[in-house]
This record gives C-alpha cells, sequence and structure tokens, in this order.
C-alpha cells in the first residue's frame, strides 16, 4: 500500500484515520508492525511516537481487552492522534498523551510496547520540521530508548518495533548488548527482485527458547503475496 498525503483519510476496516498535518501519515510500515506485533491478551500497550494514532487503532481493534497509552512529542501530531480516538469505535480505550519517552514513567509496567521509531541516524534531515521529527533521530538516541524502555515493559512482555534493514540489525546489536532478548524477527521485501528493506522485530527483557526468524515478501509478478494478504486483511478494505 502506497503513502496517502498528509491531509487525506484512510479508511480501514473498522475504523479511518486522518493524516492532519502529521509527519508522517499513514504507511505500510505501520499497516505491517501492528498486525505482526505478538502479545498474549495483553491488558496495557505502550505506543511509543504514536503519529496519526495509526498503531493504537490497530492495538484496539486486535486486543479487545487492552488499555492504550500512546504517545509523541509533536503537538499537531497528538491534535490528529486525538481526533482519530475520538472518531474510532475505541476512544474509551486509548489515552493520547504529549509525552518526551526519555521523560515518561509511570508506576507499573505495561505488558507489550510497540514502536515505529524515527528511522535515520545519519543524512539530511528533512526541511518540514514535524516530518524530521517523525523520520529523523535527532534529540534522543536509538540506544537511549531501549534503555528507557527496560523499565516500562513487563518482564514478561515484548516491546515490537519496525526499522529500515540496516537500522534494525544495528539496533539488535545495541539491544543485545544492553541485554534485551530477540524473541522474533522478520524480514520484509518488497518484491521478489528487491532486497530486504525493513525488518519486524520484537525485543524482550527474559530469555525465550529460541527467536522465530521470518521471511515476508509485499509483493510478487505486482500482486500482493498470500503471506502478505493473511497478515494485513483484517486491516486493509480490499484485502
Amino acid at each position: 500500500m502506497k503513502k496517502k498525503s498528509q491531509h487525506q483519510t484512510f479508511h480501514f476496516k473498522q475504523f479511518s484515520v486522518s493524516g492532519g498535518d502529521c509527519g508522517m501519515p499513514v504507511s505500510t510500515d505501520g499497516v505491517l508492525l501492528g498486525a505482526w506485533m505478538n502479545a498474549e491478551n495483553p491488558r496495557s500497550i505502550l505506543d511509543i511516537g504514536t503519529g496519526t494514532g495509526l498503531l493504537a487503532l490497530i492495538c484496539a481493534q486486535r486486543f479487545p481487552d487492552a488499555q492504550i497509552t500512546a504517545l509523541d512529542i509533536d503537538e499537531k501530531a497528538i491534535q490528529v492522534a486525538e481526533y482519530n480516538r475520538v472518531h474510532s469505535p475505541w476512544a474509551s480505550r486509548i489515552r493520547i498523551e504529549k509525552q518526551d519517552i526519555l521523560h515518561f514513567a509511570e508506576s507499573t509496567a505495561y505488558d507489550a510496547i510497540i514502536c515505529n521509531p524515527p528511522y535515520f541516524t545519519s543524512g539530511q534531515a528533512s526541511v518540514i520540521p514535524s516530518r524530521a521529527l517523525a523520520r529523523h533521530v535527532t534529540d534522543f538516541s536509538h540506544a537511549q530508548l531501549l534503555d528507557h524502555c527496560k523499565h516500562l515493559l513487563s518482564p514478561a512482555g515484548q516491546m515490537s518495533l519496525i526499522l529500515p534493514y540496516r537500522e534494525g540489525n544495528e539496533l539488535i546489536l545495541i539491544a543485545r548488548q544492553q541485554g534485551w532478548f530477540l524473541t522474533r524477527c522478520c524480514t520484509v521485501s518488497p518484491t521478489e527482485t528487491k532486497p530486504p528493506h525493513r525488518l519486524l522485530f520484537s525485543l524482550s527483557r527474559t530469555e525465550h527458547s529460541s527467536g522465530e526468524t521470518t521471511e515476508l515478501m509485499i509483493r510478487r509478478q505486482n500482486r500482493y503475496t498470500p503471506e502478505f494478504t493473511a497478515l494485513t486483511k483484517a486491516f486493509y478494505l480490499k484485502m
């Protein structure tokens, strides 16, 4: 699925997402992460860098018993996410807060954390401030994010992320150095002729017996693959 412009509304099967002035509009990455994330009947989920609120809404649809806290530091994103929360079927189970994750603290740990973090650690940032904030690591590092999330995730919980392939592998190395364990990993390729471009992965504070490793191709011969369709059909209208 291609990105839509920021001001358009993207209609899913059970909810809609307005892009508003958010730095990062709806994208395949967010849908993939929300659909791929795995959790066993979570009662509390933390969505870091919620943007439009897409991941919070997907989590609300997938996990009917979960209370979801969604954070962002961008005021425009907060306004958009709040609009999408109010107009969703799950408004009572989602809480939107303007918070810097590095200064965020809770008295109880979350059963699951989900995050589509800023991607780029080098190179030229966007001239559009909101887009630069959503896409480029500037005021914090991925290592800081992981270190802080240790205190926010329950011992049995998992933190699920999506990053470009290179940045994802780099973050997994950092995570292992910090004492995290890789529980699941999925390499995502756009087509059969292109190399992997995204990495979906989950981390835990406790060691699991084995880390599941899978591969996912989005398109084959200009058609969505059965695997991609099966993963996302609960959300995309035309799947």
